[in-house]
């Protein structure tokens, strides 16, 4: 492809040399495993977790006869994801084999697609951040195809001191290859644009996203150069398969380059691996190009074509996506852009929070979801899957303040007792006795036997109404935070005589 400059130079970017700054030119090529149940071209399955060898037909095994049939699903899931990312979906495309030798690729080729992918240039709108201010901002990161292909089996190297195994059960399991344009100019900004891309995917549910098993990784491509020259050579940094990992390997490989151009020398254009237990790239091979890999149209597989109408059918079942979500929530629910970019950051959590709060405050429900629920998760390292509070206690927990059952101290109270306990809240309420006290008879009381113990303060307060807010912090002290707030500041001020 021709490599088109779309960003300004900015210096908050730019990296410091020995000789001057420097400016990190990142490109991605993201391989995403579709979900489906079974392989791209059989019937095998597709699950994760199986014995080695076990989800394997015979055409994922290249033996003699075998040919390879296409399973729509996966067609429908690459072009949903096109339309996610605001692509260009190709009515015709064209499988070819990219021939190369290793031993986990059975066929000795493998099916992919080359000068005719099922979709086209698309964009993906990234925020980056939030700055020292909490500010966000967004760029736009092009992308440049999105095309189908098979993946290639898993060689083990350590089950024997002097052999290497094969398990065949990625072996024909269909992926997308999507790749980005040169946008990024940082590590910040491709991590960010990585957290996005599987945000959307998540969204869409055409792959689950989870790096930690393989089923989706990056290759990331950097360069340097000084601000708004040329582009520099890239090295390809190959199967990065943490978000956190693309970011070190970023910073690693343009500080590598950085030193060897600073001393006189040129880069290799080549593959490499990040180690990131020494933080740094090291070489795994020369990079090579198309001419390499023969590519020419398979003679087993028909161009792919479909019509527009097949098209508009998949994108009217298209679910709502993080920027529209996102939007929103903003909107109807009158949430902060920060707070609704966090409920949206996972579609689990987004759905969580609209359960929460579905009839209720908005505002409140996003301030119990992002600081309480997702601080307790965090500290406990736990995923909002498998949160011990659901959103119907969370819910419940709401409605309990809303009707004055419990004040907002004792919710918090009741929220670490459901975490650890589980239970109906209003049951759990009923039982411990944790019923705010509204009388206003029993609160005056309280009220007057703390004015009567501290008289040097009731002249301060007359003095300074803001010392009414002591009186009401010894007030709840002494009620067990049972009072009512309301009622006690009320009271408070009314017999202080301040405003």
């Amino acid at each position: 492809m021709t490599l088109v400059d779309t960003r300004t130079p900015d210096p908050k970017n730019f990296v410091a040399g020995a000789t001057g700054d420097w400016e990190i030119i990142v490109g991605m090529e993201v391989h995403a495993q579709v979900l489906s149940e079974s392989k791209l071209f059989s019937g095998a399955s597709t699950s994760f977790g199986g014995a080695p060898n076990d989800h394997v037909s015979l055409v994922d095994a290249a033996m003699p006869g075998m040919l390879p049939v296409i399973n729509e699903e996966c067609v429908r899931q690459a072009i949903r994801t096109g339309l996610g990312l605001k692509a260009e979906i190709r009515h015709r495309s064209v499988f070819d084999r990219k021939n190369y030798f290793y031993p986990d690729l059975p066929q000795g080729y493998q099916i992919s697609q080359f000068k005719d992918p099922i979709v086209g240039e698309g964009i993906v709108s990234v925020a980056v951040g939030p700055d020292s201010k909490g500010e966000f901002e967004t760029i736009e990161v092009g992308v440049e195809r999105l095309h189908l292909e098979q993946d290639a089996g898993k060689s083990l190297h350590d089950q024997h001191a002097t052999m290497s195994f094969v398990d065949l059960n990625r072996s024909g399991v269909a992926l997308m290859e999507i790749v980005s344009k040169p946008d990024m100019r940082s590590a910040d900004e491709a991590k960010a644009f990585l957290t996005k891309l599987r945000t959307i995917l998540r969204y869409l549910g055409t792959c689950d996203g989870n790096m930690d098993e393989g089923s989706m990784r990056a290759d990331v491509n950097v360069s340097v150069r000084r601000p708004g020259g040329a582009f520099g050579t890239r090295c390809e940094i190959k199967n990065v398969n943490s978000i956190r990992f693309v970011g070190q390997s970023i910073d690693s490989e343009a500080r590598r380059q950085i030193a060897i151009l600073e001393d006189g020398g040129t880069i290799d254009q080549e593959t490499r691996l990040f180690d990131p237990v020494k933080g740094e790239t090291r070489a795994m091979r020369s990079k090579e190009d198309a001419h390499d890999y023969r590519y020419f149209p398979d003679p087993d597989l028909l161009p792919l074509e479909f019509d527009q109408a097949y098209i508009d059918a998949l994108l009217k079942e298209l679910p709502e996506l993080p920027d529209e979500k996102r939007n929103r929530l903003i909107a109807d629910a009158g949430l902060s852009a920060y707070d609704a970019s966090i409920l949206v950051s996972e579609k689990a959590i987004a759905d969580y929070f609209e359960k929460v709060a579905e009839g209720r405050d908005g505002k409140q429900a996003a301030n119990w979801v992002i600081n309480d629920l997702l601080g307790a998760l965090n500290k406990d390292g736990k995923s909002i899957e498998s949160s011990p509070v659901s959103a119907a206690q969370l819910g419940t927990i709401l409605d309990l303040i809303r009707e004055e059952v419990i004040s907002g101290k004792i919710a918090k109270e009741l929220f670490e007792i459901v975490w650890a306990e589980g239970g109906d809240p209003r049951e759990v309420v009923e039982a411990r006795g944790m019923r705010q006290v509204t009388d206003t008879g029993a609160i005056e009381a309280a009220v007057d036997e703390v004015i009567a113990a501290n008289p040097d303060k009731v002249e301060q307060a007359k003095a300074k109404p803001s010392m009414a807010g002591w009186f009401v912090g010894q007030v709840m002290k002494a009620t067990g935070g049972k009072a009512s707030p309301g009622a006690v500041n009320a009271l408070v001020k009314a017999k202080l005589g301040v405003e």
